[in-house]
């Protein structure tokens, strides 16, 4: 006897997972979770994503038959040289955190309207199994991030399909929020890739960077664009003069990111900068000089394999944001502890008052030992990101 499903009872699976997203929802979540009891988040990453799914053929149209399911990954950043500068258009480089991933899924639904119709974020343990919990409840409506509901209804409305779908979001970050870590740019891209993965659109890199950046803006109010780029990419981010690149690495080296416990305040740190500048438009050409200088000069440390001299940019940079106040007492005391524990430079990273620091080692092993110092002495939580030796990538 045959144990095949017949047409009936696969039709009737089928108008289930379009009607009963929440069921889609539940056994995705139970299933990734137990997929991922012994793994990493972060070992779901681009790389992998890219051998374990090769490109689909395009399936976007007016016609076309939308699968059940999409789903997306990213990652989290830190900025290594020009944050705040890159605003104003200097020069400005990044560097991913595989350790810190994120991945979205979304269901289509086919009934109770169009564009984003419910939304789960899950926060999970930086770089740690989620585990297996419960399906979380759905955020408030007047708590969904603007930006998150943007994208998805420009992703849908340019798909070009007769009637747009209606879509469930569950969002599992292990991207610490308020950090400068780029939380929010790696959910808004992970989003981006589950819609392109549901419609078959094949978005360019480019037109995910934009709607990234595009929900980064309305989270953060002025966003250059590091954030967009970095949490999609597996090598460094230079961003300068309007062109992406990945610049060359010219030895192997380690950042070791610290939390310092208290989120940084992106959005209120711009807008200090931008008042303080227009208080004292002197002020802001001095800044950008300096950091701009500062950038190209840790770039071809880099380029050549100087890690102490690329150490002794990083921690210059500390010196001059913390004289336009975007330090914190935290971020300076682990800035210092690490310097003193042998890191080769040091610096607060990403928006300030508060946040994570970063600091550089030559190898793995130190990298190693600066997280457990900092851990214990400090009670600071850390992660490590690779500083690989590679050639240059034109973006």
């Amino acid at each position: 006897m045959s144990a095949t499903p017949s047409t009936g009872a696969l039709t009737d699976c089928l108008g289930a997972m379009r009607t009963c997203p929440e069921v889609v929802l539940e056994i995705l979540w139970r299933a990734s979770s137990l997929r991922r009891r012994d793994a990493v988040l972060a070992q779901n990453t681009s790389d992998a994503e890219q051998l374990m799914n090769p490109q689909p053929e395009p399936r976007a149209g007016p016609d076309a038959e939308l699968p059940g399911t999409g789903t997306g990954t990213a990652h989290g950043k830190v900025v290594l040289l020009g944050e705040h500068a890159v605003v104003y258009g200097a020069p400005a480089l990044a560097l991913p955190v595989p350790a810190l991933g994120c991945r979205a899924r979304v269901v289509r639904r086919d009934q109770g309207g169009h564009g984003l119709l419910g939304l789960r974020m899950v926060q999970v343990q930086p770089g740690m199994p989620s585990g297996v919990a419960p399906l979380p409840p759905h955020t408030q409506e007047s708590s969904v991030p603007e930006g998150l509901r943007t994208l998805t209804e420009t992703v849908l409305r340019d798909a070009g399909l007769r009637s747009l779908p209606g879509v469930d979001v569950l969002v599992e970050s292990g991207v610490p929020p308020a950090r400068g870590l780029g939380s929010s740019a790696a959910c808004a891209r992970s989003l981006a890739l589950a819609l392109d993965d549901l419609l078959g659109l094949q978005l360019s890199a480019d037109a995910v960077f934009h709607r990234v950046q595009a929900s980064e803006k309305a989270a953060h109010g002025r966003a250059s664009g590091i954030d967009a780029l970095a949490t999609g990419s597996r090598r460094p981010v230079l961003l300068a003069d309007g062109h992406i690149s990945n610049p060359p690495v010219g030895a192997d080296g380690w950042i070791t990111v610290a939390d310092s416990g208290s989120g940084a305040g992106t959005r209120k740190a711009v807008a200090m900068l931008r008042d303080g500048f227009a208080r004292d438009p002197g002020s802001r050409e001095v800044f950008l000089h300096r950091s701009a200088t500062l950038t190209r000069a840790g770039l071809r440390d880099m380029e050549r394999g100087r890690l102490e001299a690329l150490g002794g940019r990083l921690t210059d940079c500390h010196t001059l944001l913390a004289g336009l106040g975007l330090t914190t007492g935290r971020t300076d005391r682990l800035v210092d502890a690490a310097l003193r524990a042998g890191a080769l430079g040091a610096k607060m990273s990403g928006g300030g008052l508060g946040g994570c620091v970063i600091a550089l080692t030559a190898t793995e092993r130190a990298a190693d030992a600066l997280a457990a110092q900092l851990t214990a002495e400090h009670g600071a939580r850390c992660w490590r990101a690779p500083l690989a030796k590679g050639e240059r990538h034109a973006g």
